[in-house]
């Protein structure tokens, strides 16, 4: 930090009332209000303008309050300020991988590895995003890089493997990884969950199915401490209690209301909801979609969560049906305006009449808010073996989330999967909104057939560039975990996996059976 920024930061700590409202901020910023907390940052930053800090806080405060050029800014100013502080450049890249400006996250990244060569954070971060943007032989410089500093590095080391392992290379990413567990001195726990999970995952492509879940187990088992699984299930349940309360209070009945009474209140932008349980073929069909001329796809936005939902969830209860039903007009408008705002941060230039795609799994639960805030929408919802769909589910090693915290133990991923498809189940059952089925094994063995339907659907016509949508796959950028599967034509290799892992499933058979049934699997 600069003698400048230093004297500043000074000034600031050492006023109590300015020191307080700096916590004020940060509360608010914590809790997503936002607009608030940017508000006070403003204020702050005129009497302080030299703190790092408080320029990187307001960055993200405008990010939650979608003034992203404001975000921008506060992000530049930061990194002048602070032209050596690799923590600070890491996370600036990390909030502009979240804004999806990939650009500009490789650019924070690449200063902090300017900032100190010797920083294997900072080397891995960059790896990092160069792996998601399917850049691999980037990533792998990276990471010999920072081997080249520190060539027992677990985290290095863990990256090698994962790196191979995207290369297809499992044999060799085996012995890294094994070679790094066997250590006297054992990496740290993280490290080592991650190790034993992608050891897992690479065990189970080599036909090794028995010791490929044990391995995930121990890894998810480990898990589950670091994280405080506890806690993140609590929420999670009271969400999943909130959610079937509101679902038998629903009727047909209100769908309809919502949809008469606006029915002449919105029009212009013609949207599709794409949801499912994750691992359905979600991200297969939006890429197959999105590369029609006429559709705008969003792959995994956070507009309807930060939006819609975390807008209108009551303090310390969850959403209910009367809830729902006092939303105002005007409110419904601004909350209509918020979410476009936030979809369309990707696309720079106008809609022109573009179907938007909007393809999020799990918001799938909140179905009928959706059909509230957009009575106009139609649903698509991906189908897939449930056995499959929780055997894949399992398989992934994702940021601790309440959704996510499921995933942690095959029991709970079963009951994530009965509980989201219930959803849908019932909201499919009460109808009164356009929806479409689509089944993953359709898809992969007639791609044109289950294609042209969908896009009907869509009220397009199929074109020819869908077909080869793993092409233009490769030219974008995919946030979904499924990223590296979808530059691929399609596979039947997937389809009937569960039936390596039959035993331990088998205490599970008996719940999933009426989702089969009810799905069309035997």
């Amino acid at each position: 930090m600069s003698r400048v920024a230093s004297d500043d930061l000074g000034r600031l700590q050492g006023v109590p009332r300015e020191l307080s409202r700096w916590q004020k901020a940060q509360q608010l910023l914590l809790g997503g209000d936002n607009a608030l907390a940017l508000s006070l940052y403003r204020d702050l930053l005129s009497r302080f303008p030299n703190v790092p800090q408080l320029w990187f806080e307001r960055g993200m405060a405008a990010v939650g309050d979608l003034e992203f050029e404001e975000a921008h800014s506060s992000f530049e100013q930061m990194a002048k300020l602070a032209p050596k502080d690799v923590a600070l450049l890491v996370l600036a890249g990390q909030q502009y991988h979240r804004l999806r400006q990939l650009d500009r996250a490789n650019a924070c990244y690449e200063k902090a590895v300017a900032a100190d060569t010797n920083s294997v954070h900072a080397w891995l971060s960059l790896a990092a995003s160069f792996e998601r943007q399917r850049q691999l032989s980037k990533a792998w410089d990276c990471v010999q890089s920072a081997l080249s500093k520190r060539p027992k590095d677990a985290h290095a080391l863990y990256y090698q493997a994962f790196l191979m392992h995207r290369h297809g290379e499992n044999a060799e990413a085996r012995n890294v990884l094994e070679d790094m567990l066997k250590r006297a001195v054992s990496p740290e726990p993280a490290v080592r969950c991650s190790a034993h999970h992608l050891l897992g995952v690479i065990l189970g492509e080599l036909g090794d199915y028995p010791r490929a879940m044990r391995l995930l187990l121990e890894a998810k088992t480990q898990l589950r401490q670091l994280v405080g699984a506890p806690d993140l299930e609590k929420q999670y349940d009271a969400a999943a209690l909130g959610r079937r309360s509101l679902l038998a209070a629903i009727t047909s009945e209100n769908i309809r209301h919502w949809r008469d009474e606006t029915r002449n209140s919105f029009k212009g932008e013609r949207i599709v909801f794409l949801g499912g349980h994750p691992r359905s073929g979600t991200t297969l069909i939006e890429q197959v979609l999105g590369a029609h001329p006429g559709v705008l796809a969003f792959d995994e936005p956070d507009g309807f969560s930060q939006e819609i939902e975390r807008g209108l969830s009551p303090r310390g209860r969850p959403l209910t049906l009367a809830d729902i039903d006092a939303i105002p007009p005007e409110r419904h408008v601004q909350l209509r305006r918020r979410y476009f705002r936030s979809l369309l941060r990707e696309h720079t230039g106008g809609t022109n009449g573009s179907v938007l795609l909007d393809k999020n799994p799990s918001p799938t639960a909140s179905l009928p808010l959706w059909l509230k805030i957009f009575p106009e929408l139609k649903v698509v919802i991906p189908l897939r073996d449930p056995r499959d769909v929780v055997i894949s589910c399992y398989f992934q090693n994702l940021p601790a989330t309440t959704v996510s915290v499921n995933f942690l133990s095959l029991e709970r991923t079963v009951q994530h999967y009965c509980d989201l498809m219930d959803v849908w189940l019932h909201m499919r059952d009460l109808g009164g909104f356009d929806w479409l089925e689509t089944r993953y094994e359709d898809v992969v063995h007639d791609l044109e057939a289950e294609g042209r339907r969908l896009t009907r659907f869509m009220e397009l016509e199929w074109d020819s560039a869908q077909a080869k949508f793993h092409e233009n796959a490769r030219k974008k950028f995919v946030f979904a975990p499924t990223y590296h599967e979808v530059t691929k034509p399609v596979y039947t290799s997937a389809i009937g996996r569960w039936q390596n892992y039959a035993e331990f499933l088998e205490p599970f058979q008996a719940k999933l059976a009426p989702y089969c049934s009810a799905f069309g699997y035997s």
